[in-house]
C-alpha cells in the first residue's frame, strides 16, 4: 500500500526544501507550486496554443489555457472533496484544501507540453521522424532515444518542462513538489512501456527525474521505468475528461457546427437527477449560451459527485497500485453514458469539421518546414568540419535553446524540439513563413 506520508512528499525537486505552511506568505508549498506554473512562459503561451479548433477567429472558443484553468477548477473540487473523506488518514498538517492545491496544480501542468496545433501537432513531429529520408539523422542514437522522437508526447514534454527547462534550467525547472510533480505523471513510464496508444510521460533525458520522483513518494514499480500511478493522478485525469467531453459540445454549439437540441439531451442525461425539473429551469433561460451555461455548470457538478464516490470506492486498488484505467469507466452507468455520447458526438460532428481538417493538413507542412531546417542544421553541427552559413543562421534563431557541437546528438535534437514544441499556433506558423522563404 502507498503511504500518504510519503504520496504527499512537499520536497521540491533540486533542492533539499522541505515543510508545507510558509509563515512569511500564508501559502502551503502545495500552492507555491500553484503559482509557480502561474506564472511561468510556456503556461502563459497556452493562450495562442489550439485545444480542438485550430486558429478560431471566435474569441470565445476554448484554447489550451482557458481549457486548463477549467481543468483546474475541476481538479480543485475532486481534492478537497477527497481530502475531507480522507481527512483521518492524512497525516498531521495537511488539509483538505492542501489536496485540492495539488490537484488544482497538476491540472494546470497537464496540458503544458503540447506543441502547436494541438494532437496535430504531436502526430506531425512524430510522422517527421518516422519517415525513411530522415532515417539519416538518427543512425547515431540507441534504440530509446529513436523510440522517443517518433512517439514525440506531449505528456513527456510537459514533464520536462516543468522538471527542466523552465526557472532552475537543468537544475530542477520550476522545483515543483514531489507531491505535485507525482500527480500530473498520467503515464508515470518512459517510451519502452508506452504501448500501442504510444502514451508515456518520461524521455531518456528524464529518466533518473522520473525514478527520483518516483522513489520519493513510494510509487510501487510495476518494471524496469515503469511505476504505478499517484492516486491523486485519476483525479487530475477525470477533471480533463469531464472539461473536454462537455466543453467541445459547448464550442462546437458557438461555432456553429452542432445545434443546441442535439447537445442538450445529453447534458441533461449527464445531470440525471429530476431532468424534467431542469429541462423547465433550462427553458426560462433567455438565450443558448445562458441555457450551455446552466447546463454545464449542473453536469460538472454531477460529474465530481460521481468521481470522487467513484475513487473511493476504488480506494485500496488505487493504493496499492492494481487499479487499472479510468474513474470515469467506473462511475455510475447514466452519468458514464452521457460523457460517451457526448465524446463520440464530438468525433463525429466536431473533429471532422472540413476548416479543421485543413488547417490540421496545412500544420503539418508548417512543422515540416521547420523541423526540416531546425533538425539539419543540428545535424550539421555535430557531422560538418564547417557550418554552411544558412544552417548556422538557422540555429542561431535558438538564441540560448542552440545546440552546441560537443553535446550528445539525441540532447541536441530535444532542444530542437524544445524550442518548436514550445511555439505558439501563429509563431510556428510566422516562422514557418519566414524560414521557408514565404515571409515578407
Amino acid at each position: 500500500m502507498m503511504d500518504w506520508n510519503q504520496l504527499l512528499c512537499a520536497q521540491r525537486l533540486g533542492t533539499e526544501s522541505h515543510g508545507n505552511a510558509d509563515p512569511a506568505t500564508g501559502r502551503s508549498q502545495y500552492h507555491k507550486d500553484h503559482d509557480r506554473i502561474v506564472f511561468c512562459s510556456p503556461f502563459r503561451r497556452m493562450g495562442r496554443k489550439t485545444q480542438v479548433h485550430p486558429m478560431t477567429e471566435n474569441d470565445h472558443v476554448h484554447t489550451r489555457l482557458t481549457h486548463s484553468l477549467e481543468v483546474a477548477c475541476v481538479g480543485r473540487s475532486l481534492g478537497v472533496l477527497i481530502g475531507e473523506r480522507l481527512a483521518d488518514r492524512l497525516p498531521a498538517g495537511i488539509s483538505p484544501f492542501d489536496l485540492g492545491a495539488i490537484v488544482q496544480a497538476a491540472c494546470l501542468a497537464h496540458d503544458i507540453g503540447n506543441p502547436p496545433f494541438g494532437h496535430a501537432g504531436e502526430y506531425a513531429i512524430r510522422d517527421w521522424f518516422r519517415r525513411d529520408e530522415h532515417a539519416y539523422l538518427m543512425q547515431k542514437l540507441t534504440a530509446d532515444e529513436r523510440r522517443d522522437l517518433m512517439t514525440y508526447e506531449g505528456n513527456a514534454q510537459g514533464f520536462r518542462i516543468i522538471t527542466q527547462l523552465e526557472n532552475h534550467r537543468f537544475e530542477g525547472g520550476l522545483r515543483l513538489t514531489h507531491a505535485t510533480i507525482g500527480t500530473t505523471l498520467k503515464y508515470p513510464w518512459t517510451s519502452e512501456h508506452a504501448g500501442g496508444k504510444g502514451k508515456f510521460s518520461c524521455y531518456q533525458s528524464e529518466k533518473a527525474i522520473l525514478q527520483e520522483v518516483a522513489v520519493a513518494l513510494g510509487l510501487p514499480e510495476l518494471a524496469p521505468g515503469k511505476w504505478a500511478r499517484h492516486p491523486l493522478s485519476y483525479l487530475m485525469e477525470a477533471s480533463d475528461d469531464i472539461c473536454y467531453a462537455i466543453l467541445d459540445l459547448e464550442d462546437g454549439i458557438e461555432i456553429g457546427m452542432l445545434a443546441y437540441e442535439i447537445v442538450e439531451p445529453i447534458l441533461l442525461k449527464i445531470c440525471g437527477g429530476d431532468r424534467d425539473l431542469l429541462a423547465l429551469e433550462v427553458a426560462a433561460a433567455p438565450s443558448v449560451r445562458r441555457k450551455i451555461s446552466l447546463l454545464r455548470g449542473k453536469a460538472i457538478e454531477r460529474c465530481v459527485q460521481d468521481v470522487a464516490n467513484t475513487f473511493m470506492a476504488q480506494y485500496e486498488r488505487l493504493m496499492n497500485g492494481s487499479y487499472q484505467g479510468d474513474l470515469l469507466n467506473d462511475c455510475p452507468l447514466g452519468m458514464r453514458q452521457g460523457i460517451n455520447e457526448a465524446k463520440q458526438l464530438a468525433r463525429d460532428r466536431i473533429f471532422n469539421e472540413r476548416r479543421k481538417i485543413e488547417i490540421e493538413v496545412g500544420s503539418f507542412t508548417c512543422l515540416d518546414i521547420l523541423l526540416d531546417a531546425f533538425c539539419n542544421a543540428a545535424y550539421q553541427l555535430k557531422v560538418a568540419p564547417q557550418m554552411p552559413f544558412r544552417m548556422k543562421r538557422v540555429l542561431d534563431l535558438m538564441e540560448y535553446n542552440a545546440p552546441k557541437r560537443e553535446w550528445e546528438l539525441y540532447e541536441t535534437y530535444r532542444r530542437v524540439l524544445d524550442f518548436i514544441g514550445g511555439m505558439t499556433d501563429n509563431y510556428a506558423t510566422y516562422l514557418a513563413q519566414q524560414v521557408g522563404g514565404m515571409g515578407r
